[in-house]
Protein backbone atom coordinates (compact mmCIF):
# COMPACT_ATOMS: atom_id res chain seq x y z
CA UNK A 1 0.00 0.00 0.00
CA UNK A 2 1.43 3.36 -0.79
CA UNK A 3 0.35 6.60 0.66
CA UNK A 4 -1.36 7.61 -2.31
CA UNK A 5 -3.77 4.90 -1.99
CA UNK A 6 -5.43 6.38 1.52
CA UNK A 7 -8.85 7.76 1.30
CA UNK A 8 -11.02 9.83 3.38
CA UNK A 9 -13.34 6.45 4.24
CA UNK A 10 -10.02 4.67 5.69
CA UNK A 11 -9.56 8.07 7.48
CA UNK A 12 -13.13 8.90 8.94
CA UNK A 13 -13.10 5.16 9.79
CA UNK A 14 -10.32 5.64 12.18
CA UNK A 15 -11.04 8.89 13.36
CA UNK A 16 -14.40 6.96 14.83
CA UNK A 17 -12.41 4.53 16.39
CA UNK A 18 -10.38 7.19 18.13
CA UNK A 19 -14.11 8.78 19.26
CA UNK A 20 -15.05 5.25 20.87
CA UNK A 21 -11.89 5.49 22.93
CA UNK A 22 -12.29 8.51 23.78
CA UNK A 23 -16.01 8.51 24.91
CA UNK A 24 -14.83 5.90 27.30
CA UNK A 25 -12.59 7.66 29.38
CA UNK A 26 -13.48 9.61 32.31
CA UNK A 27 -12.15 13.46 33.28
CA UNK A 28 -9.80 12.12 34.91
CA UNK A 29 -8.41 10.13 32.86
CA UNK A 30 -7.41 12.54 30.22
CA UNK A 31 -5.00 14.34 33.44
CA UNK A 32 -2.83 10.84 33.40
CA UNK A 33 0.42 9.84 30.76
CA UNK A 34 -0.01 9.11 27.43
CA UNK A 35 2.87 6.88 25.36
CA UNK A 36 4.00 10.47 23.94
CA UNK A 37 6.44 11.30 25.66
CA UNK A 38 5.64 14.56 27.73
CA UNK A 39 1.82 14.60 26.85
CA UNK A 40 -1.43 13.72 28.75
CA UNK A 41 -3.94 12.07 26.80
CA UNK A 42 -5.55 15.37 26.68
CA UNK A 43 -2.53 16.47 25.14
CA UNK A 44 -3.21 13.97 22.57
CA UNK A 45 -7.38 14.24 21.84
CA UNK A 46 -6.55 18.21 21.96
CA UNK A 47 -3.66 17.63 19.24
CA UNK A 48 -5.40 15.32 17.26
CA UNK A 49 -8.56 18.16 16.59
CA UNK A 50 -6.34 21.11 15.84
CA UNK A 51 -4.00 18.91 13.36
CA UNK A 52 -7.75 18.18 11.96
CA UNK A 53 -8.13 21.92 11.33
CA UNK A 54 -3.91 22.52 10.41
CA UNK A 55 -4.39 19.69 7.61
CA UNK A 56 -7.33 21.38 6.46
CA UNK A 57 -5.63 24.25 6.20
CA UNK A 58 -3.59 22.86 3.94
CA UNK A 59 -6.37 21.62 1.53
CA UNK A 60 -7.94 25.32 1.32
CA UNK A 61 -4.78 26.56 0.15
CA UNK A 62 -5.94 23.90 -2.87
CA UNK A 63 -9.41 24.59 -3.13
CA UNK A 64 -9.18 29.06 -2.89
CA UNK A 65 -6.14 29.48 -3.86
CA UNK A 66 -5.58 31.94 -0.70
CA UNK A 67 -1.70 31.37 0.27
CA UNK A 68 -1.40 30.02 4.01
CA UNK A 69 0.58 27.57 5.64
CA UNK A 70 -0.40 24.50 8.20
CA UNK A 71 0.77 26.54 11.31
CA UNK A 72 1.11 29.84 11.98
CA UNK A 73 4.30 28.95 14.05
CA UNK A 74 5.22 25.80 16.32
CA UNK A 75 4.65 27.79 19.12
CA UNK A 76 1.26 28.82 18.51
CA UNK A 77 0.25 24.97 17.52
CA UNK A 78 1.86 23.96 20.85
CA UNK A 79 -0.20 26.76 22.96
CA UNK A 80 -3.63 25.39 21.06
CA UNK A 81 -2.64 21.98 22.58
CA UNK A 82 -2.15 23.62 26.03
CA UNK A 83 -5.14 25.07 25.92
CA UNK A 84 -7.46 22.22 25.14
CA UNK A 85 -5.46 19.65 27.02
CA UNK A 86 -7.43 20.41 30.06
CA UNK A 87 -11.06 20.10 28.73
CA UNK A 88 -14.02 17.59 29.68
CA UNK A 89 -13.92 14.49 28.28
CA UNK A 90 -17.18 15.29 26.34
CA UNK A 91 -15.81 18.59 25.60
CA UNK A 92 -12.72 16.51 23.54
CA UNK A 93 -14.95 14.22 22.22
CA UNK A 94 -17.05 17.20 20.44
CA UNK A 95 -14.22 18.97 19.42
CA UNK A 96 -12.50 16.15 17.87
CA UNK A 97 -15.63 14.95 15.86
CA UNK A 98 -16.32 18.65 15.07
CA UNK A 99 -13.08 19.49 13.25
CA UNK A 100 -12.96 16.16 11.46
CA UNK A 101 -15.87 16.75 10.16
CA UNK A 102 -14.31 20.62 8.73
CA UNK A 103 -11.19 18.21 7.77
CA UNK A 104 -13.41 16.10 5.65
CA UNK A 105 -15.74 19.03 3.89
CA UNK A 106 -12.22 20.15 2.87
CA UNK A 107 -11.03 16.74 1.71
CA UNK A 108 -13.67 16.41 -0.17
CA UNK A 109 -13.05 19.66 -2.12
CA UNK A 110 -9.42 18.54 -3.09
CA UNK A 111 -9.10 17.72 -6.60
CA UNK A 112 -6.11 15.37 -7.60
CA UNK A 113 -4.77 17.63 -10.27
CA UNK A 114 -3.39 19.98 -7.15
CA UNK A 115 -1.71 16.76 -5.56
CA UNK A 116 1.90 18.32 -6.24
CA UNK A 117 1.27 21.78 -4.71
CA UNK A 118 2.78 22.08 -1.00
CA UNK A 119 2.30 24.16 1.43
CA UNK A 120 4.33 25.10 3.97
CA UNK A 121 4.65 23.83 7.21
CA UNK A 122 5.18 26.56 8.86
CA UNK A 123 6.36 30.15 7.33
CA UNK A 124 9.84 28.85 6.00
CA UNK A 125 9.27 25.74 7.28
CA UNK A 126 9.41 21.96 5.03
CA UNK A 127 6.75 22.07 2.34
CA UNK A 128 3.53 19.64 2.50
CA UNK A 129 2.66 18.39 -0.98
CA UNK A 130 -1.81 17.89 -0.78
CA UNK A 131 -1.57 14.24 -2.21
CA UNK A 132 0.04 13.04 1.16
CA UNK A 133 -2.65 14.97 3.61
CA UNK A 134 -5.02 11.64 3.72
CA UNK A 135 -1.90 9.53 4.71
CA UNK A 136 -0.35 12.11 7.53
CA UNK A 137 -3.96 12.29 8.49
CA UNK A 138 -4.13 8.57 8.76
CA UNK A 139 -0.98 8.31 10.49
CA UNK A 140 -1.72 10.99 13.43
CA UNK A 141 -5.17 9.02 14.03
CA UNK A 142 -3.64 5.57 14.40
CA UNK A 143 -0.46 6.62 16.50
CA UNK A 144 -1.88 8.54 18.82
CA UNK A 145 -4.82 6.16 18.94
CA UNK A 146 -2.44 4.21 19.98
CA UNK A 147 -0.84 6.74 22.23
CA UNK A 148 -3.87 7.31 24.53
CA UNK A 149 -3.01 3.62 25.71
CA UNK A 150 -6.73 2.69 26.08
CA UNK A 151 -6.71 -0.51 24.71
CA UNK A 152 -5.97 -0.06 20.98
CA UNK A 153 -2.72 -1.52 19.58
CA UNK A 154 -0.88 -1.21 16.38
CA UNK A 155 -2.18 -4.47 15.93
CA UNK A 156 -5.48 -3.71 15.48
CA UNK A 157 -4.94 -1.41 12.30
CA UNK A 158 -5.00 -3.16 8.84
CA UNK A 159 -1.96 -5.30 7.77
CA UNK A 160 -1.57 -3.19 4.69
CA UNK A 161 -1.47 -0.06 6.82
CA UNK A 162 1.23 -1.26 9.25
CA UNK A 163 3.13 -1.67 6.25
CA UNK A 164 3.17 1.54 4.82
CA UNK A 165 3.48 2.76 7.93
CA UNK A 166 6.82 0.81 8.55
CA UNK A 167 7.98 2.09 5.46
CA UNK A 168 7.48 5.46 6.48
CA UNK A 169 8.76 5.02 9.17
CA UNK A 170 12.11 3.52 7.96
CA UNK A 171 12.79 6.21 5.07
CA UNK A 172 12.16 8.62 7.78
CA UNK A 173 14.73 7.31 10.06
CA UNK A 174 17.55 6.68 6.70
CA UNK A 175 17.12 10.57 6.15
CA UNK A 176 18.45 11.64 9.90
CA UNK A 177 21.76 12.71 9.90
CA UNK A 178 23.20 9.50 12.18
CA UNK A 179 20.62 6.63 11.08
CA UNK A 180 21.86 3.74 13.39
CA UNK A 181 22.61 0.59 11.29
CA UNK A 182 19.94 -1.61 11.22
CA UNK A 183 18.45 -5.07 9.10
CA UNK A 184 14.61 -4.66 10.11
CA UNK A 185 12.68 -8.39 9.66
CA UNK A 186 9.38 -9.19 10.44
CA UNK A 187 6.88 -12.20 10.94
CA UNK A 188 4.92 -10.71 7.63
CA UNK A 189 7.64 -10.49 5.56
CA UNK A 190 9.29 -7.01 5.25
CA UNK A 191 12.88 -6.65 4.73
CA UNK A 192 14.60 -2.83 5.68
CA UNK A 193 17.83 -2.06 5.83
CA UNK A 194 18.92 1.25 7.53
CA UNK A 195 22.45 2.45 7.60
CA UNK A 196 24.73 -0.47 7.35
CA UNK A 197 22.49 -2.79 8.79
CA UNK A 198 24.95 -4.27 11.26
CA UNK A 199 22.05 -5.09 14.18
CA UNK A 200 19.27 -7.56 13.27
CA UNK A 201 15.70 -6.07 14.54
CA UNK A 202 12.65 -8.61 14.60
CA UNK A 203 9.27 -9.09 15.18
CA UNK A 204 5.51 -8.36 13.84
CA UNK A 205 4.71 -5.09 12.23
CA UNK A 206 3.14 -3.33 15.27
CA UNK A 207 5.96 -4.21 17.61
CA UNK A 208 8.62 -2.87 15.58
CA UNK A 209 6.12 0.27 14.85
CA UNK A 210 5.74 0.36 18.44
CA UNK A 211 9.73 0.63 18.98
CA UNK A 212 10.63 3.19 16.16
CA UNK A 213 7.75 5.44 17.06
CA UNK A 214 7.67 4.84 21.22
CA UNK A 215 11.37 3.39 21.56
CA UNK A 216 8.94 0.42 23.08
CA UNK A 217 11.20 -2.69 22.76
CA UNK A 218 8.92 -4.81 24.35
CA UNK A 219 7.86 -6.87 21.31
CA UNK A 220 10.91 -7.18 19.34
CA UNK A 221 14.06 -9.23 19.24
CA UNK A 222 17.78 -7.55 18.14
CA UNK A 223 20.57 -9.95 17.70
CA UNK A 224 23.22 -7.01 19.56
CA UNK A 225 22.92 -3.93 22.31
CA UNK A 226 19.30 -1.80 21.41
CA UNK A 227 20.06 0.66 19.25
CA UNK A 228 19.67 4.43 19.88
CA UNK A 229 17.29 5.63 17.91
CA UNK A 230 17.50 9.55 17.05
CA UNK A 231 13.95 10.20 17.83
CA UNK A 232 10.92 9.03 18.65
CA UNK A 233 7.32 9.06 16.76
Amino acid sequence: MRFSDVTLEQVDTETERVLTTAATLRDEALAAPSLCRGWSRGHVLAHLARNADALARVYAVGSTGVPDTMYDSDEARDADIDAGASSSCAAQVADLRESAARFAAQARRFDAAQGGLRVERTPGGRRIPLEKVLFMRLRELVYHHVDLDAGFTFGQASPEVLGMFLADAVKRLRSTPEPPGLTIVTFEGDEHTVGTGETGVEGSRAGVLLWLGREDSSDVRFDGPVPTLPFGG
